[in-house]
């Protein structure tokens, strides 16, 4: 079993609670409890929040005094090397960890003395996308995406009318009867999203969403994680190596055009797009936060290393100097 099979092993069921109000924003309906439909949420509570975590794997510092705060409707990109601390930042979030030090925040509630009860009813806010996608071999793209609708118990007419909903969301509706097996892995990727998606999540975790992938899907996984920042308002952190991945999330953004089909507009190399912002790390501490512009007119000398792509091993490059 994959590290990331054993996460989602460890992940509980999404609630999905179902009432017959429905709204629509952006790309697709997403029913909602009644009480829900008309929320009362401040927008100024960041929807995650770290105060000063730390965290240490046996002997070793992996977070050190880490804070940061994600807004509603933002993405954060996270930058390091390998064994950098990113997948952890994720784990933590979910509850999976716990800090050794600090407090975390999710929607303004501190979760890091949650016992597993009251983080359940946080995760259930929370979609997470996996880096190797963990689906189920066994199961079809239909099933994959509707089984935690099933096993809560929603009727099949409502878990098939919000299934189809994401699969079109994702642009998967025709291959909805395929296995895995017989997906690419771009498609398979979809797949995941769709899947995180289901119980109308407002945090979305991607862990390297496009390790592996060719540049046109890894634009279209982008393209996803666009859509739902500026057109679904969904907060999400997005852990990443591949400054290729930075500069599509941080210079496209998506709008609802005259004809009511999605536009992506291009910021060309301004980088600039202030609701994107990134979070790099080295040896579990940030060096950076910011936009795109002003990472790449950094003058840290392993930020740039970094963008040049001459730094991919932090931690073994620092035993030479």
């Amino acid at each position: 079993m994959s590290s990331d099979q054993q996460v989602h092993e460890q992940l509980p069921n999404v609630s999905v609670e179902r009432s017959d109000a429905v709204t629509s924003t952006g790309t697709f309906a997403r029913r909602r409890p009644a009480d829900l439909v008309e929320p009362n949420v401040d927008v100024a509570i960041p929807a995650i929040e770290f105060r000063n975590v730390n965290f240490s794997y046996e002997d070793k510092k992996v977070l050190d005094d880490l804070s940061f705060q994600l807004a509603k409707g933002e993405i954060k990109i996270i930058l390091s090397g390998s064994g950098g601390g990113k997948s952890t930042i994720l784990k933590l979030v979910l509850g999976l960890l716990k800090p050794d030090a600090g407090q975390i925040f999710i929607d303004g509630e501190e979760i890091t003395e949650f016992d597993e009860t009251e983080l359940q009813r946080v995760r259930d806010k929370i979609g997470m996308v996996f880096q190797e996608g963990a689906l189920f071999d066994s199961l079809t793209v239909y099933e994959n995406v509707a089984y935690r609708l099933q096993d809560r118990g929603v009727p099949e007419e409502d878990v098939e009318e919000e299934v189809r909903a994401l699969l079109k969301f994702v642009k998967l509706e025709q291959e909805m009867d395929r296995l895995p097996s017989e997906l690419s892995g771009g498609m398979r990727k979809r797949v995941s999203v769709a899947r995180a998606l289901v119980g109308n999540p407002k945090i979305v975790l991607f862990d390297e969403p496009t390790v592996a992938l060719d540049p046109p899907t890894s634009g279209t996984i982008c393209d996803l994680i666009i859509e739902l920042r500026d057109l679904e308002d969904v907060a999400s952190i997005v852990v990443t190596h591949e400054m290729d991945v930075v500069k599509y999330l941080t210079s496209e953004y998506a709008r609802i055009g005259e004809r009511g089909k999605i536009e992506f507009k291009d910021e060309g190399q301004q980088l600039c797009l202030t609701n994107t912002k990134i979070l790099m790390l080295r040896h579990g501490r940030e060096i950076f936060s910011g936009t795109g512009k002003e990472l790449i007119e950094s003058d840290d000398s392993y930020i740039q290393k970094f963008i040049r792509g001459t730094e991919l091993l932090p931690e073994r490059a620092e035993s030479r100097e």
